[in-house]
């Protein structure tokens, strides 16, 4: 009997706002020069997934252009598929903020326990457990795939890091026990049939 795939989760690369530490939900930010080489740098880590075996069933992005160019220059762009339900959270007011701008207005401030305020109309916010319910319905259709090989999600630090907490049946606060980089390349698999983190955060030269 076949063995069910896995989860690859890529965090797209960087971008201005994610250098500078800026919240970047619903904004379309594109890549820097470095973050394309940091995804271009991806392509051989998973060519050499591929060489071991490893069949990919789908490949789901964000429909942010950081994360489709991160999909394209991965070498994976022919076969995705965006998908809103990957965007990253959205910030609301926060939006294009930093944690130290924040503070200066909520001393204490820690996005994991007291989310964020509305914003405007393309930027209302949303409640970590409403990126938890989005993420449930991208593992949900990522189902399907996994049986028949890998699945490759191609998204943001927040939301693959509430989509992992789901995955092992954590709240989706739990997200913030899982440090994402960009650039990087983590793998979620099981381990005697329970969900189990293979790999995490690793960059492509690793």
């Amino acid at each position: 009997m076949k063995s069910m795939g896995e989860l690859i989760l890529l965090r797209h690369g960087q971008t201005e706002w994610s250098a500078a530490g800026k919240h970047t939900g619903r904004s379309d930010i594109q890549l820097t020069a470095a973050g394309e080489a940091g995804a271009a740098a991806l392509a051989p880590v998973l060519a050499r997934r591929a060489a071991a075996g490893h069949e990919v069933a789908a490949v789901i992005t964000s429909p942010a252009a950081r994360a489709v160019r991160t999909a394209e220059l991965a070498g994976v762009g022919a076969e995705m598929k965006p998908d809103p339900d990957l965007w990253e959270w959205d910030y609301g007011g926060y939006e294009g903020l930093t944690t130290a701008q924040i503070h200066r207005e909520r001393p204490g401030w820690y996005l994991w326990r007291d989310g964020v305020i509305p914003g405007d109309a393309e930027h209302p916010g949303e409640t970590v457990e409403q990126v938890g319910a989005r993420t449930d319905r991208v593992l949900a259709r990522a189902a399907g795939p996994l049986a028949g090989g890998d699945v490759i999600l191609v998204a943001h630090g927040h939301v693959l890091r509430v989509l992992t907490a789901r995955y092992l049946g954590l709240p989706a606060m739990d997200g913030r026990l899982f440090r994402l980089d960009t650039g990087t390349l983590s793998v979620l698999g099981t381990e005697h049939g329970y969900p189990v983190i293979l790999g995490w955060n690793t960059p492509p030269q690793a």
